[in-house]
């Protein structure tokens, strides 16, 4: 029961999403994404294959009720389904993606640089949040959210989501995009290759050399 009213509060954000799609707008009605471009189309990043030879699997995904490995440092599980799962999303500018957390399981800070996401908790008790531009004061709007309540991550601003709860917690996500694309910001700070200067950071974050150096090695 919890599946399918997480699916129909999913279809809807869905309708909602390709309405005001943030990628481009199609000029097709189809446009299957293949790797070959022999007699093809590019459009939005992707070769489209020939209409005529397209198929019901082109647009299908299974297994998105089925749970998650979080047995990882995070604590957390993301089953993205965008273009590279489902090749007929191409030029749709919809997503969407299903999250498992842990107990104190925690989808670390990060941005989805092309798309807004919004959210909808079907198990568990999550903690999220993002955080306002520097325009707006770096203001945190953060709120706890059980089993059918709803969250927005607007498009560009870093978000998160932590399982407060006891239990595990499932949630599912739809994006305004076809590859809404994703940065962890920890990652991309500390892990990025080849590593950023430690000075640079140090200065950045107000810290002495040795703590950026002590930050970057779990990414090394």
């Amino acid at each position: 029961m919890k599946l399918l009213v997480a699916i129909a509060i999913l279809v809807s954000a869905l309708a909602i999403s390709s309405s005001f799609a943030y990628d481009p707008s199609p000029l097709q009605d189809i446009c299957v994404a293949i790797n070959n471009p022999k007699n093809a189309v590019f459009v939005n990043g992707r070769f489209c294959k020939d209409p005529k030879l397209v198929e019901a699997n082109d647009f299908f995904f299974p297994g998105l009720n089925v749970p998650r490995n979080t047995t990882n440092k995070d604590g957390s599980n993301v089953t993205a389904v965008n273009v590279d799962q489902i090749p007929g999303l191409n030029t749709l500018g919809i997503s969407l993606a299903r999250v498992d957390y842990a107990p104190n399981g925690l989808n670390p800070p990060h941005t989805h640089p092309r798309a807004t996401e919004i959210l909808v908790v079907v198990e568990g008790e999550l903690h999220v949040g993002f955080v306002t531009s520097n325009q707006l004061g770096n203001k945190l709007i953060t709120k706890v959210l059980k089993a059918g309540d709803v969250f927005v991550f607007p498009i560009g601003l870093i978000h998160f989501q932590w399982n407060v709860g006891k239990t595990k917690a499932v949630a599912f996500a739809a994006l305004s995009s076809q590859f809404p694309g994703v940065i962890t910001i920890s990652k991309s700070v500390f892990g990025s290759n080849p590593p950023i200067n430690v000075n640079v950071l140090a200065k950045a974050f107000q810290v002495d050399a040795n703590v950026i150096e002590k930050l970057q090695k779990p990414f090394a």
